[in-house]
């Protein structure tokens, strides 16, 4: 009798564990001190080198209702020539970001040409010389910027080679890259949050790039979880967002927004679920000019339809576990149609003319941890900027 009482017991627990995997299948329950209220809405910006376009571009942050912006605080530009340091543009956008109390994230890589390899020549970006080096200059901006910059993503990309230096990505390096920002930032700014760079969604396995989910996966492998709060990925849209990795319409796993739930799956394996994610980019191109982009390229009503559906999926299945979620983007006016860059933003580059996404995103309902802001008319007054627009505390 007790054996059959013990066996009927653990049968019962199995069919308790299944369905409570069932009713949360990403483990958003272990999420606790959440580094961020989920969702929290950011856009990526570009406000480096024009003031009045920086100035603009934050008004139209705080127009949308988003609470942040990140921004490139790229090592080449705050230390061109080794020793001589260039703070005012950054102070400026700061400056500006917390008069319209906004709240940054700054993306740190771009590494001087006189701290990389020669054999690096013109590639966009590549891991430094000297660890030693990008650590002081991780150390500096933190402690420049104590208190003021609420998160650091580190890098950017590092499973592509144009990267990393052109050289084949190399998980374990980044991790020491990783690790050397993390331990300084952390010696000045220990309130900071430090998040992972974020990874390139390919199934590419050569010299070129390494697949998203076996880098992330080797990631985990080098204890990587030990240096961050918060694991970055991107999720650019290739399909409507509610399509699954497992879905027929997917042709590669990672050709969905949801490719972040592969990701997660990793986390869980490592035991790391009590980790938020943040997504560092994500959005829809329109591009009808560059061939590497246009065969995935959806109409701006499309652009706009899917980014609100994309919103609305993470609200409805990805919370707590998903944080920080950036689009991408508002842009540089010297974009031309030539740069992908281009398609993506929500803003037309050349006259700054809003796009149907920036409209619709401006107005949709958020949510944000408890805090709602309710969807509003498009000739609402503060649609129009005529009185404040909420923003998530």
């Amino acid at each position: 009798m007790c054996l059959l009482l013990a066996v009927a017991a653990l049968a019962g627990l199995i069919i308790w564990l299944e369905q409570a995997a069932e009713r949360d299948p990403f483990q958003a329950s272990a999420i606790a001190d959440a580094p961020f209220p989920s969702l929290t809405y950011a856009v990526q910006a570009f406000l480096w080198w024009d003031e009045n376009h920086a100035g603009k571009s934050l008004d139209l942050v705080r127009l949308m209702s988003f609470s942040h912006v990140k921004q490139v605080f790229a090592w080449r530009d705050l230390e061109p020539i080794r020793g001589e340091w260039h703070w005012s543009a950054a102070e400026r956008i700061l400056d500006a970001a917390e008069r319209r109390e906004l709240k940054l994230v700054a993306r740190l890589g771009g590494v001087p040409a006189w701290a990389r390899p020669e054999s690096h020549g013109t590639v966009k970006d590549g891991p430094p010389l000297d660890l030693a080096r990008w650590a002081g200059y991780c150390e500096k901006v933190a402690q420049r910027f104590a208190g003021r910059v609420a998160a650091y993503q580190i890098w950017n990309e590092p499973n592509l080679s144009r990267e990393w230096g052109g050289d084949k990505p190399e998980p374990a390096a980044y991790v020491e890259l990783l690790a050397a920002c993390s331990k300084a930032i952390r010696r000045v700014d220990p309130q900071a949050i430090l998040i992972s760079a974020g990874l390139a969604p390919t199934g590419t396995n050569d010299a070129t790039a390494m697949p998203d989910d076996i880098y992330f996966d080797h990631l985990y492998r080098n204890s990587f979880q030990t240096y961050i709060n918060v694991v970055g990925v991107h999720a650019p849209g290739f399909v409507p967002p509610e399509i699954g990795p497992d879905d027929p319409q997917a042709a590669q796993r990672w050709f969905t927004f949801r490719r972040v739930e592969d990701l997660r799956k990793i986390m869980l394996r490592h035991g790391d679920a009590a980790r938020q994610m943040a997504i560092l980019e994500f959005g829809y191109t329109t591009d009808t000019t560059n061939p590497d982009y246009t065969w995935f390229s959806v109409s701006e009503d499309e652009q706009a339809e899917f980014i609100l559906r994309a919103y609305d999926y993470a609200i409805a299945n990805w919370r707590n576990w998903v944080g920080l979620m950036t689009l991408i983007y508002l842009p540089d006016p010297a974009w031309q149609p030539d740069d992908e860059e281009y398609w993506w933003s929500v803003i037309e580059p050349a006259t700054g003319a809003a796009r149907r996404a920036y409209i619709d995103v401006a107005n949709m309902r958020k949510v944000c941890g408890e805090f709602i802001i309710p969807a509003r008319e498009p000739d609402s007054p503060a649609a129009l900027g005529v009185e404040p627009a909420p923003v998530c505390p």
